[in-house]
């Protein structure tokens, strides 16, 4: 199926109306998200008809990730997705699809994959924790939560367990250098592999400068 020519800008429109939960899950983000999605669609031959709109949509409720309820977010936001293409005429045969996909998306949601395009808007978002974008938005989320830039004690976490609801460095070692393995698609753990590389790079300047 081609997207309906302003497809895209109407979904860019809704997202306009919608909140974020914080500024590492603004517009920007989803741009990201979008733009990778396409790229490991077009590499893994998935189903542009689920991926591009599903992509699109995967945050359209966001939750900031201290909320009780953050766990609920990828299902509040497939409902809300399915909502909006319903009142856009969007062809209903991939509901269902698209639906599981934006669910499953969600590191909290615990969700167990069931397609290709469901693993690749996955893979999409969680490439977005990575690289130098990963970098900065690890430091937006961890400014809102007011975490501490790193121990002082053992910066690089060397000697002891990683804790990141204190430190911003430790989400590195606690979640950040564990996605690249997780991701779903070849293509995507390419990237994520790329994009680690580029952290660790960080890290070790950051590691010469304090």
């Amino acid at each position: 199926m081609a997207l309906e020519s302003g497809f895209e800008s109407r979904c860019q429109v809704f997202l306009h109306t919608q909140g974020a939960a914080d500024v590492a899950h603004d517009l920007s983000h989803i741009y990201r998200v979008v733009k990778t999605a396409k790229q490991l669609a077009t590499e893994e031959e998935a189903d542009l008809a689920v991926v591009i709109p599903a992509a699109w949509l995967h945050d359209c409720v966001s939750l900031p990730k201290n909320h009780p309820e953050r766990h609920l977010a990828s299902t509040l936001a497939a409902d809300k997705a399915i909502e909006f293409l319903k009142s856009i005429d969007y062809p209903c045969e991939y509901f269902e699809s698209i639906h599981h996909s934006i669910r499953a998306h969600s590191f909290s949601a615990n969700v167990s994959l069931k397609s290709l395009e469901a693993k690749i808007v996955q893979d999409a978002d969680r490439l977005d924790a990575l690289g130098a974008v990963g970098i900065a938005r690890c430091m937006q989320v961890s400014g809102a939560l007011n975490r501490t830039l790193y121990s002082l004690d053992d910066p690089l976490c060397e000697m002891r367990q990683p804790d990141d609801e204190r430190y911003s460095i430790d989400h590195f070692y606690n979640k950040l250098f564990r996605i690249a393995d997780s991701l779903n698609t070849p293509s995507a753990q390419a990237e994520g592999r790329r994009r680690e590389a580029v952290m660790r790079v960080f890290l070790q300047q950051l590691a010469l400068e304090i």
